[in-house]
């Protein structure tokens, strides 16, 4: 990893310690030609939104809810993969396989506390968006970090009692 990524990494680390986690999809979204950063969570065949960034629009900070088989996220879930799709559209690997209006995507896996899928954090558009090779490196080290902090896991342990607070839903 590049000095420059450890730099990155340690900067969203501490941003997401003092201003929480939509403060951090902010971040992420702002360094990104795509309009939306999401952080999804798998739930049997729908895909729940838990936060939202909007590009476009601030005040927004969540998303609808979709069923699993219309989402690029559903293949990062199946792949257990980061997935990075320049422009669904024309690509013959993407094209028709999922029915989505989004055409740029990309997106890493969220593991839980016991290192099983537990959603993803992407960036999406329903524009073809300009490649960023830095995108993807920071959303894998952001991935896990995000999850700990959302749910009040300290690194290394098991995940938070059931009806634990969290901080910044």
């Amino acid at each position: 990893m590049s000095q420059e990524m450890e730099s990155e990494i340690a900067e969203f680390t501490v941003l997401v310690q003092q201003h929480g986690v939509h403060a951090a999809l902010a971040y992420l979204n702002q360094r990104t030609p795509h309009r939306y950063t999401g952080l999804f969570r798998f739930e049997g065949e729908v895909l729940r939104n838990e936060l939202l960034v909007d590009g476009n629009q601030p005040q927004v900070q969540q998303g609808a809810d979709v069923p699993m088989a219309v989402t690029f996220c559903s293949l990062v879930g199946q792949q257990q993969a980061p997935l990075e799709i320049l422009d669904a559209a024309t690509d013959a690997q993407f094209r028709g396989l999922i029915d989505t209006p989004v055409v740029s995507y990309c997106g890493v896996l969220i593991r839980d506390a016991q290192g099983q899928p537990y959603g993803t954090l992407c960036h999406y558009d329903m524009q073809r968006c300009q490649e960023r090779t830095t995108d993807q490196p920071l959303l894998e080290a952001a991935a896990a970090l995000l999850y700990r902090q959302r749910h009040q896991v300290a690194p290394g342990l098991q995940s938070a009692p059931a009806g634990s607070s969290q901080s910044d839903l």
